[in-house]
């Protein structure tokens, strides 16, 4: 069988995808606006130098440096859920959309068990205090766990769609902890490092 240039060409552009069900684009598109939403407030919380007075004040550089780079990964989290569901894009980096769409389920899915630790620990009193839980740390993990979800349900989907890739799936799932130690751990560490904020 002859493969003409215009099947190779057509095929080098990217494989078909078949399109998502109603449900699952408007999973995508609640994570993606609510990400969106998250995003604003950082950039609030830069714009009106949130972190400028009162105890963080001495870390207020390394603050900003932080907040632009979780804003950075939150407007990339909202196109990786929003190219996974359009018709026109979702077909063209399949490896790549899947390693990003499982890597972002990772990393929520790890956060949201961390955090439902912690607040089970302080809720029985075996840290802290069960009045330390606040609205604002419900609403935290309440969101964390919807971040999952919303992932989870579009990766599953978009695999399924793309015909199952192992390798990026597991490679997105494998960087999850990884992306997280650098977050948490590695990147203020380097910060203070460099002088830009003090240590903990």
């Amino acid at each position: 069988m002859t493969v003409t240039q215009t099947d190779a060409g057509s095929r080098s552009e990217g494989v078909r995808v078949k399109s998502p069900s109603t449900a699952v684009t408007m999973t995508a598109v609640m994570g993606a606006l609510a990400l969106l939403a998250f995003a604003a407030v950082n950039i609030i919380f830069e714009g009106t130098n949130h972190f400028a007075d009162g105890p963080l004040a001495a870390y207020a550089s390394g603050l900003t440096i932080m907040n632009w780079l979780v804003v950075g990964l939150k407007l990339l989290g909202a196109a990786v859920l929003m190219l996974s569901v359009s018709r026109w894009a979702s077909g063209s980096a399949p490896n790549l959309i899947t390693l990003l769409l499982w890597g972002a389920f990772g990393t929520f899915a790890i956060y949201a068990l961390g955090t439902i630790g912690e607040a089970v620990v302080m809720a029985t009193g075996l840290a802290g205090s069960p009045d330390e839980i606040d609205a604002a740390g419900v609403a935290y993990l309440i969101g964390t766990v919807f971040f999952a979800a919303c992932f989870g349900v579009v990766a599953v989907s978009y695999s399924r769609r793309a015909s199952w890739r192992p390798l990026p799936l597991v490679v997105g799932l494998l960087g999850a902890p990884i992306l997280l130690l650098g977050l948490l751990v590695l990147a203020p560490t380097l910060l203070v490092l460099l002088g830009i904020m003090p240590s903990i």
